[in-house]
């Protein structure tokens, strides 16, 4: 069974692996070629004001570390959870635990 993706076009890139974002989801690593992907969900925003504007930036975000092989279930294929208060905190939980998860 091959995985297709929803999102067309040329994707950010991030240390060599990709890095999209559709809505309140992104998804970081290559499902074709990386053993373990991220997966963020920000489920909450809260506004800051920058300068004169305010800006809508994520308050609660949930990652996951995601086994790719697509036969098991997805419950099988969650490796770890963890919840953050804003995207940089989840984003950098999420790349430490995929290098852990790189050693081993």
């Amino acid at each position: 069974m091959a995985i297709e993706s929803t999102v067309k076009g040329k994707y950010l890139m991030f240390k060599g692996k990709p890095l999209v974002r559709e809505g309140n989801q992104i998804c970081y690593g290559d499902l074709q070629k990386d053993e373990y992907v991220l997966y963020l969900m920000i489920i909450a925003n809260k506004t800051v004001k920058v300068g004169d504007k305010e800006v809508e930036v994520p308050a609660k975000v949930l990652g996951q570390i995601i086994k790719s092989d697509p036969s098991g279930s997805p419950f099988e294929r969650m490796v770890k959870q963890f919840d953050r208060n804003d995207l940089y905190e989840a984003f950098t939980a999420g790349l430490i635990q995929l290098e852990r998860l790189a050693k081993k």
